[in-house]
């Protein structure tokens, strides 16, 4: 009676112990390189770069099984910038995600945080900006559709990721402006479905933002996107983004075509990766992305990439009424020296006209670096990548 008791009792332990069976990881990815531009505000020059294609970053993530298919999640990870050490998003403890939640294996999961929006999660990996093989620097004028690694991230966010069922994939999201007697300023939602089949992979998804880092009556700077560390793209009243995607994969090559449409209403500024800071830009922008992207394997350690992306824009401030265009050119070389380091050489080329005079939207600016002084800017980065 006693053994068996003992047995019964070791039994249970042990059952416990497989039900509670938990993780955590740290993880991170250092993007570090040199950068030839040929005109920042008047001048060439030559810089060390940190994030050209992807966010330089440390992180703990963990997961916990609950039992019954039950898991509790977390991400708390930072970004920063290598070349001083400074944060990507200055006074974040946890700039990049802070979240946590739980994910049911036949339900989905519910996370809840500082997160990447829908749109940035299911269409952004069918950009190059998105992508290792494109990255920041390939980012659509003003990064305005969300979709580059580098791009907005949202606070007090509530996401729910649907379990993939027959390739398909839906996200929807709701943030909270967390300010009382404000419930409408400063929030965002959306939603976005993605469907995987084979070599066929196509997304779609809108965002909205209503008065993005406080919007021009700055009431409320640092609700779902903050202002304060450089998470709102744009201060807007409101900013609404509609996307769709695809590409299909032959062989070891991949080819790709996604369009965005941006509209944003009653502006206040915009922001400058490379000043760090936001530049004076009043009244309301319709921007339309039309990216063409391609990625071939020449070995399984060697491959070429490119894209082009035309912007089509309408802009109109009081009595100024104008229609910009941006043509943008990414092409790229990696190579793999491991699994986890690689090597990459990526020229970016973006010339806008038609723009109005005396505006930020009249000089060319890469994204990550400052703005140059004429419609046309050409940037050239060689860099080293590794995770961990």
């Amino acid at each position: 009676m006693k053994k068996t008791l003992l047995t019964v009792t070791l039994a249970g332990a042990f059952a416990a112990t497989a039900h509670a069976q938990s993780s955590v990881t740290l993880y991170g990815l250092i993007d570090t390189g040199l950068t030839y531009t040929n005109n920042q505000g008047g001048h060439s020059a030559w810089q060390m770069a940190t994030s050209s294609t992807q966010n330089t970053v440390f992180g703990l993530k963990g997961s916990e099984d609950l039992g019954g298919g039950l898991h509790a999640n977390f991400k708390l990870e930072q970004g920063f910038n290598l070349n001083n050490g400074t944060q990507a998003f200055p006074g974040d403890g946890f700039g990049s995600q802070a979240w946590v939640g739980l994910q049911s294996d036949p339900y989905g999961s519910l996370t809840f945080g500082r997160q990447f929006d829908v749109v940035n999660d299911l269409l952004g990996p069918l950009s190059a900006e998105a992508n290792t093989w494109g990255g920041n620097m390939a980012a659509h004028p003003f990064e305005n559709d969300n979709l580059a690694a580098n791009s907005v991230v949202i606070n007090n966010a509530v996401k729910y990721t649907s379990p993939t069922f027959y390739g398909a994939t839906f996200e929807g999201m709701y943030a909270f402006s967390n300010k009382a007697g404000a419930f409408a300023d400063n929030r965002a939602y959306g939603f976005a479905l993605s469907w995987a089949q084979g070599p066929v992979n196509v997304a779609a998804g809108y965002l909205q933002f209503n008065n993005a880092g406080g919007g021009v009556t700055g009431t409320t700077p640092n609700g779902a996107i903050s202002q304060g560390d450089g998470s709102a793209n744009f201060v807007a009243q409101r900013q609404r983004i509609w996307g769709a995607g695809g590409n299909y994969t032959f062989g070891a090559a991949t080819v790709g075509l996604v369009w965005s449409h941006t509209q944003i209403d009653n502006m206040a500024g915009v922001f400058s990766f490379g000043t760090g800071g936001y530049l004076p830009l009043a009244g309301t922008l319709r921007l339309d992305n039309y990216e063409v992207n391609a990625k071939y394997a020449i070995t399984p350690a060697w491959s070429v990439s490119g894209a082009y992306t035309y912007t089509d824009g309408a802009y109109g401030s009081g009595t100024t009424v104008a229609y910009p265009a941006w043509h943008s050119v990414m092409l790229q070389t990696d190579y793999s020296l491991s699994k986890r380091t690689d090597v990459y050489l990526e020229g970016v080329y973006q010339h806008v006209r038609g723009a109005p005079a005396g505006t930020v939207l009249s000089e060319a600016m890469i994204n990550t670096l400052s703005p140059s002084s004429t419609g046309t800017q050409v940037a050239v980065t060689m860099g080293l990548r590794h995770a961990f």
